[in-house]
Order: structure tokens, then C-alpha cells, then sequence
């Protein structure tokens, strides 16, 4: 019989193949997420740094940095892009805390009809719903013909622009408002309104601090989204001579002569100002939280309207008209309109738009084209997702909180950064194969923007595991791939599937990374939207549009009700 030392080395001789090929799997995950997230961001930071990089060259350091922010107009840029991200935030609270205490703490007729249609503008891509407002309020639009009047002068003007983007935004706060209020439950309230506090006093003293994180924390994302919106400021702000880093940025790299350098440093500035406004809100989230020490859940106990019911439903159905009805409403009747010179006329109604996307044409490739890359970015994230969570959550990885900012950092990262940074770090001539110029640099671009999702809903199912299932299955002779595969995957399966789903419907309607990044002959639903309406056939673009509404809202209804199966066993 074998001899205990000699049995352990034997042991540990049969491990290390094992554990090697463990480091080595590991090893690759955090190469391709370096590839995938750091290589494009780090050379938006060195172009920025060395302005003669693309020749292959570091010559005259720091001679970009100067230059740009010498240039008189770059601070008048970068005023005004704060000044848009903090008037839009400053509306959203004005718009959603009120909307969200309502929804939190009263008996509000039809709540679950507001949620929903509440919900809809995160349907509406951005640049569709500027375009629908344009079709609303333009001289000749669709108010016009139907009120006699045109608010086209007060649409293409800073309060028109930052008014677009309010309505697109505010649900945040919404949201997170009445969801951290329900939460709380107003119990609290209650109790100190019984020791002849007033309900004002109460509110103030009790329900808002319990909100307050909430408050602060969809503030600041409101703000992030603002600055980095290139959709509603490029459709909106071109008329109204109202320009903002984000469109600076695109022009630099689309009008002659071109600006590599300069676009590099107005990007690094505008991802250092949403980086900045991320980790805020993650500090604010972390370290100043109410907590209720009851030792079981807050009882909902809503307030009954009263007399103030019907104000109450007109309070929500004006707010859901202008966010949801009015945007939504001018992309569809204009999808079935002939022509806009023909008005809304009975005779004027036509599917011929509906038959061209589905003839083949450009709007069947640019449909399939993103409909394909939508679902190879659904793949790739929801594997790079899966594995990135798994290692931060349930392995002792040396490193894994560098992987866990690695697939945290896209989500601070405004789009065009990641586009910018993508055109630097592949257009080089030091590269033996590049994707660049290829439809393969469409789908690093949305695999980058889109990694968060998946990894924060496997990591959020992966902590709610305990380890002895895969403990389990080592015992009985299973390979960690056969663990991950067989045991784990099966049982996060559902989150991540919501999460994919998830990444389809965004990444399908990507606009700014698909403008920067598109191959000659290649064109996304975004593109063809945004080119359609830039010459004039308005109507096929907006059938484009109607067809991806319809397509995100019944990937995010089936995202939803699966996050709601999952509640429910949980």
C-alpha cells in the first residue's frame, strides 16, 4: 500500500494539470475582456496624450491637449453640454420625484397602466424620439395641422432640446422613486403623524430621507445620460445652432478635414465628466442608505386619493401623454403616411413603406443586419457575462475585482468614447488583421457597451447560490467545466436569458457606434432610420422605426415577466 506522502504527491501531480488549465481559461477571459474594454479606452487616453499616434509616432506630447483646450470654443462646448446634463436631471426630479411619491404612497386609479406606459419611453431609442417630436411640433407638423398653430421655434432651442430629453429620461427617477418608496412603506410616516407630527412634517422628516438615495442617485444617472445622448442633441441641435461634446466629437470625425487628436481629448473629457457623476452615484448608493429596524417587511399602506382622484389620473394621463402618446404616436401615423405634404388625410394612408422593408432592398439588409449582430452580441455578452460573474462571485481569483471593473467600466462610458476609442485602436497599421472596416468592429462595439448587463444579472443569481451544489458535484466526479455547465448555468439560466434578451432590443437600434463604425455597403436599422430622414423619406424610416418598437417591447415584456417568474419562485 502506498505510503500517505507518496499518496498526496500523487494527488497534487493530478491537480495541477487541473489548475493549470483552470488559470489558463481564467487567463483568456481576462484577455479578451482587455481586448473587448480596456484597448479602446486606453487609446483615446494615449491619441489624447500623443496626437501624432496614428502615424506611429509619439511626437509633441501633450501638443492636442493644449491646442483643444486653447480652442475658445471648446469651453463653451463643454459649458454647455453640463449645462444640458444638469437642466435635464433638475426637470427629471422636478417631473419624477412627485410622480414617484404619488405612485409610492398613495392609492393611484390605473397604477399598473401608468407603470407600463411610463415604461415605453425606454422604448423609444433617443434620436427616434427627437425625430418624432420634429414630425409633432415642425412647422407644418402634425399640431399644426390638427391645432393651427406650430411650436417648431420653441422645439429647435435649448428648452426644446433639454424638453425632448426630459421626457425621455424622467422615468428614471420615476422608478426609482416609487420603488424605494413602497419599499419603505409609509407605515413609518404614519407612526409620527400619530405623535402629532403634520403630513408635511412627516413626509419631510420621514419619507424623504428613506427616499433620499434614490432621489440622488437616478439624479445623477439622469445627468450621465443626458451628456452622453448623441441623438436628440444631433437631430434637435443642428437647427437650433446648439452644439454639445457629443456632437463635436462625431463631427471631427466626419467632417474634413478630420480631427483624431482633438476628438481623442473632447472624448477623454467627457468620459472623465461621466466617470466622475458614475462613481458619485455609486458612493452615494453605498454610503448613505436609511435602513428601517423592524425585523420584518414595511406594510404597504397606501393613502386613499379622495377628492383628488380625477385630478390625480389627469396629473398621469398628461405626463404619459407627452413622454409616451405624442412621440410614439408621430413615428407610427407617419410610417403609414404617403407623403407629409398630404396630411393626415384618409387618402393619404398607404403601407408601401411596410413593403419596401420587407422587399429586398436596404431596409430588409439594414433589418437583418441588426437583427443578426443584436443576436451575436446577445451571445457573446451573455458567455462573457456569465464566466466574468462566476469568477468575481465564486472564486478566490487573484485579480477578480480589476475583471469586476473591467466589465463594470463600459457602463460609465458614453458610447461614442467606446466608437472613437475602437477607430484609434484598429485603425493602425501595426496590426496584420484588423476588424476595422468590417462588420466584426459593429459587433466589439456593442459587446463592449452591452457586457454590464448580463454580468450584473449573473452576478445578482450567482450570490443567491451556495457553494455546497458545486461542492457537490466535485465529490461526485464532475470537471469544473462539467460543474459550470450541468449545475451552475442551468440555475442562473433565467436571469442571464432576461439579461440577453435585454441586449438584443438595445443593441438592435445602437445609433452613435453604428453611425462612427459602419463598413461602406453595411447599414443598421439606426443608420437607415437616421439616413432616411436626413433625405427625405420620412415615411420609410419611421416604418423602421414602428418595427422596432415593436421588437424591443416584446423582448423586454418577455425580460420582464421571466424577472417576474424568477421573483416568484425566489
Amino acid at each position: 500500500m502506498a505510503s500517505v506522502p507518496a499518496r498526496n504527491h500523487a494527488m497534487r501531480r493530478a491537480w495541477l494539470p487541473v489548475r493549470a488549465s483552470r488559470f489558463a481559461g481564467i487567463g483568456a477571459l481576462y484577455a479578451v475582456l482587455a481586448l473587448l474594454v480596456v484597448l479602446p479606452i486606453a487609446f483615446v487616453a494615449l491619441q489624447a496624450l500623443f496626437p501624432e499616434l496614428n502615424r506611429g509616432s509619439f511626437a509633441h506630447p501633450f501638443a492636442a491637449v493644449r491646442a483643444t483646450f486653447g480652442d475658445p470654443a471648446t469651453w463653451p462646448l463643454f459649458g454647455n453640454t453640463l449645462r444640458f446634463g444638469v437642466t435635464v436631471a433638475v426637470l427629471s426630479l422636478a417631473i419624477g420625484v412627485p410622480l414617484g411619491a404619488l405612485r409610492g404612497l398613495v392609492r393611484v386609479p390605473f397604477a399598473r397602466c401608468w407603470d407600463v406606459l411610463l415604461l415605453a419611453p425606454f422604448l423609444i431609442p433617443p434620436y427616434l424620439a427627437a425625430l418624432g417630436w420634429m414630425l409633432l411640433l415642425q412647422p407644418h407638423g402634425y399640431l399644426a395641422q390638427i391645432a393651427g398653430f406650430d411650436l417648431g421655434a420653441a422645439l429647435f432651442s435649448f428648452a426644446g432640446i433639454v424638453f425632448a430629453m426630459t421626457m425621455t429620461v424622467f422615468p428614471v427617477v420615476y422608478f426609482s422613486v416609487s420603488r424605494a418608496l413602497m419599499a419603505a412603506g409609509g407605515r413609518l410616516a404614519q407612526v409620527a403623524r400619530v405623535h402629532g407630527a403634520t403630513p408635511w412634517r412627516a413626509f419631510v422628516r420621514i419619507t424623504l430621507p428613506l427616499a433620499a438615495p434614490a432621489i440622488a442617485a437616478s439624479a445623477l444617472l439622469a445627468f450621465t445620460m443626458a451628456i452622453e445622448e448623441f441623438g436628440i442633441p444631433a437631430a434637435l441641435g443642428a437647427r437650433a445652432g446648439v452644439s454639445v461634446l457629443v456632437t463635436s466629437i462625431e463631427a471631427r470625425f466626419s467632417d474634413w478635414p478630420i480631427d483624431l487628436a482633438g476628438a481623442s481629448v473632447l472624448s477623454a473629457l467627457l468620459a472623465l465628466t461621466a466617470m466622475f457623476a458614475f462613481v458619485l452615484q455609486r458612493r452615494l448608493l453605498a454610503g448613505r442608505d436609511f435602513e428601517t429596524q423592524t425585523g420584518k417587511p414595511a406594510a404597504l399602506e397606501l393613502i386613499e386619493p379622495g377628492r383628488w382622484r380625477v385630478p390625480l389620473v389627469l396629473l398621469f394621463l398628461v405626463t404619459t401623454f407627452c413622454s409616451t402618446f405624442a412621440p410614439i404616436g408621430a413615428i407610427v401615423v407617419t410610417s403609414f403616411m404617403r407623403t407629409l405634404s398630404g396630411g393626415l388625410a384618409a387618402s393619404n394612408l398607404t403601407l408601401m413603406h411596410y413593403g419596401s422593408l420587407f422587399a429586398a432592398g436596404e431596409g430588409a439588409s439594414a433589418l437583418l443586419t441588426s437583427l443578426g449582430l443584436a443576436a451575436a452580441t446577445a451571445i457573446v455578452t451573455g458567455a462573457l457575462g456569465f464566466l466574468a460573474a462566476w469568477v468575481v462571485v465564486k472564486t478566490r481569483t487573484p485579480g477578480r475585482a480589476a475583471l469586476d471593473g473591467m466589465t463594470l467600466i463600459p457602463h460609465a462610458m458614453p458610447g461614442i468614447v467606446i466608437g472613437v476609442g475602437l477607430i484609434l485602436a484598429w485603425n493602425l497599421p501595426i496590426w496584420p488583421v484588423t476588424p476595422y472596416n468590417t462588420w466584426t468592429i459593429l459587433l466589439l462595439s456593442y459587446d463592449c457597451l452591452m457586457l454590464p448587463y448580463p454580468v450584473r444579472y449573473a452576478s445578482a443569481a450567482l450570490r443567491q447560490i451556495g457553494g455546497s451544489l458545486e461542492a457537490a458535484g466535485r465529490v461526485h466526479g464532475a470537471s469544473g467545466v462539467q460543474v459550470l455547465w450541468r449545475i451552475v448555468l442551468p440555475l442562473v439560466a433565467a436571469p442571464l436569458a432576461a439579461s440577453m434578451m435585454i441586449v438584443f432590443a438595445v443593441a438592435s437600434r445602437e445609433l452613435v457606434t453604428s453611425l462612427l463604425l459602419s463598413p461602406s455597403g453595411v447599414q443598421t436599422t439606426a443608420v437607415y432610420i437616421w439616413q432616411q430622414f436626413e433625405q427625405g423619406s420620412i415615411g420609410d424610416g419611421m416604418a423602421m422605426g414602428t418595427m422596432l418598437l415593436l421588437i424591443s417591447g416584446a423582448l423586454l415584456a418577455l425580460a420582464s415577466r421571466l424577472a417576474g417568474r424568477i421573483d416568484t419562485s425566489a
